[in-house]
């Protein structure tokens, strides 16, 4: 039995001593008057009858309550067993005077007889037999509340619920729709595969970046299939206490069967299913027990068939062989991020329930959020809607739209961020170099917006967007990204012959990307078409710490030299661009300080016309 806290023991037991010295009171103010009575002997009171200073007499038991005439209370006792007429009969008392008096006999009530001959001795019984059943039953719940680590802590939703998602509150992500219909019609008519032999998979792993929609389609399954959806954290399952997460799996799978079919969803899958025996410090019994469940529940001795469990991560590479074998998850449906349809799409449903204005144009948003997943066009329709609030506006206007989009990507405006004149010039060259570089590079995206207001922890950015999405990067694309990324620091130095801070976000992000052009995508001149490092997910260890070699130390010289002669060259480029077009980056400059944002039409009204070919 588990022991009570003694902090919840010392509550108890003050609480009782708290109640028990008040009950004291209590009963102590109603035994003892607060106003005190004169108390006289027989013989005194005789004397006063004989006297005929007595307006009346109150006998009750005992105790003789005598009020004077002149309305002096006094009190006397006999013996209970004495009634007053003997005791005045015995001390010859004349009748005729006590005619005069007015005698009154009161009969003590029940409610008194207990209080006054039982209560001082039940309620210190009563009181310590409340303070031991109080503390019984806190013991008891703790002990039921230890008994409840087994159970399974899965939300259940419920299918005919009001609010219910179904696939058409999912946009994009069309081929993992077509994909899921299966296990739709599945729940809804299994006999349909069951009579043919047909075994439809009891395990569909939704794999995705973050943001994507794993969670909301796999609710959008179990609102089309009108079934119960049990929802679950990986992370749920795992305690301090090794067996409990196995424990609660067995208990969830219980509580399935009860309600199949049904849809069980577990998120955030890595959590538990990483790879058996990986890592340092040996393996963690716990998080195995609760996997090796999982795998015995979902294709072990005791098959389950209406039952289909779901899962997401972002993570496949770590999860272990035997979740992804046949029987259990042998179905991976892929959800990529969504291209400029998608995003129109996914931009429609959450404006459903917003005012806009007639003005907004949601395809011209699309095409400005290349790389949102649907978690951040929803957080982009909000913010809009927040922005025209704080607005005083009725409905959201495209102007909203728009500043969301750069909110969502850079951060909110920090107006109170005001730079002198000096650091103000400095940012505006910066700014004008990227965007310079990136205007007459071949490759490059084209500039949709420079600007010199801070946003975030940038004093200035430039907006680069493709023209159309891009699911494929060449070689030369890459080159030129990095000469725009160095253009920054480049036109700092040659115009005020001096290097800042402000490109330290710049380098950092030139030295990644030159360094997986060598390592990661083959694209090296001088270095065999291979990739260089391998990387293993230990459980104790983060991921770069983990990142094994598997090349020579020459090697890794020669991959230096190499990311080095790349950011070299990339330097050069656009120091030729910055001396060639200093005319150019001047205008870009004069712009930018006097109006502090260039917008696309603008910005490309800067550059002279290119002569049509003849």
């Amino acid at each position: 039995m588990k022991s009570l806290p003694m902090k919840s023991l010392y509550k108890n037991f003050f609480w009782f001593l708290a109640s028990f010295l008040v009950l004291a009171f209590i009963f102590s103010l109603y035994n003892y008057p607060t106003t005190e009575v004169k108390k006289i002997d027989l013989g005194a009171l005789i004397g006063q009858i004989n006297n005929e200073e007595v307006a009346s007499i109150t006998v009750q038991n005992a105790k003789l309550e005598v009020i004077l005439k002149n309305g002096t209370k006094e009190q006397a006792y006999k013996e209970v067993s004495d009634s007053l007429s003997n005791l005045l009969k015995n001390y010859s008392v004349d009748p005729q005077k006590m005619q005069k008096i007015t005698v009154e006999i009161k009969q003590e009530s029940s409610f008194s007889y207990w209080l006054t001959a039982i209560l001082p001795f039940a309620l210190p019984i009563l009181l310590i037999g409340l303070f031991i059943w109080y503390t019984t039953k806190q013991i008891q719940g703790s002990n039921s509340r230890a008994m409840m680590f087994g159970q399974s802590s899965a939300r259940e939703f419920n299918p005919n619920q009001k609010e219910k998602i179904t696939f058409k509150d999912v946009a994009g992500v069309r081929e993992a729709k077509e994909e899921l219909k299966e296990v739709v019609e599945f729940l809804r008519n299994p006999k349909k595969f069951l009579q043919l032999g047909a075994k439809i998979p009891k395990g569909v792993l939704l794999v995705g970046a973050p943001g994507t929609g794993k969670t909301l389609l796999a609710r959008a399954i179990a609102g089309e299939a009108n079934v119960p959806f049990f929802s679950i954290s990986g992370s749920e399952f795992v305690e301090m206490f090794v067996g409990v997460g196995a424990s609660r799996v067995r208990d969830l799978f219980k509580r399935a069967k009860k309600s199949a079919p049904c849809i069980i969803f577990v998120d955030e899958l890595d959590a538990v299913g990483r790879q058996r025996g990986a890592g340092l410090g040996g393996s963690h019994d716990e998080r195995e027990q609760t996997l090796n469940q999982i795998l015995v529940e979902m294709d072990g001795f005791d098959t389950n068939t209406n039952i289909i469990v779901v899962a997401a991560t972002n993570r496949p590479d770590i999860l272990d062989a035997a979740l992804l074998r046949p029987g259990r998850f042998d179905r991976q449906v892929i959800l990529d991020e969504p291209d400029i349809r998608d995003r129109e799409d996914i931009l429609r449903i959450h404006v459903r329930n917003k005012p806009l204005a007639k003005e907004i144009n949601l395809r011209n948003v699309a095409e400005r959020t290349p790389g949102f997943s649907g978690a951040d066009l929803a957080n982009l329709t909000n913010e809009a809607a927040i922005l025209a609030a704080r607005q005083n506006k009725k409905e959201i206007s495209q102007q909203n739209l728009l500043e969301s989009i750069e909110k969502v990507m850079l951060g909110p405006e920090r107006k109170s961020h005001l730079l002198n004149e000096h650091e103000k010039k400095i940012t505006a060259y910066h700014e004008a170099g990227h965007a310079l570089v990136a205007h007459e590079l071949p490759h490059a995206d084209p500039v949709h917006k420079v600007s010199i207001i801070s946003r975030g922890r940038a004093a200035g950015y430039t907006i680069k967007l493709p023209i159309e999405d891009k699911h494929l990067h060449s070689r030369a694309e890459f080159i030129d990204d990095l000469a725009i990324l160095l253009a920054g620091q480049i036109t700092e130095k040659e115009i005020f012959g001096d290097y800042t801070t402000g490109a330290q976000n710049d380098l950092k992000e030139a030295t990644k990307l030159a360094k997986r052009l060598i390592t990661d995508f083959g694209m090296s001149e001088n270095l065999s078409p291979r990739t260089y490092g391998t990387k293993e997910d230990m459980i104790f260890l983060g991921r770069e710490i983990t990142e094994q070699r598997d090349y020579s130390e020459k090697t890794a010289e020669a991959i230096d030299k190499e990311v080095s002669g790349l950011i070299d060259a990339a330097a050069k480029t656009a120091k030729e661009i910055i001396t060639k077009l200093r005319p150019q980056l001047d205008k870009i400059v004069e712009v930018l300080i006097a109006k502090e944002t260039i917008e696309a039409e603008e910005f490309a009204a800067l550059f002279p016309p290119i002569p049509p070919k003849k």
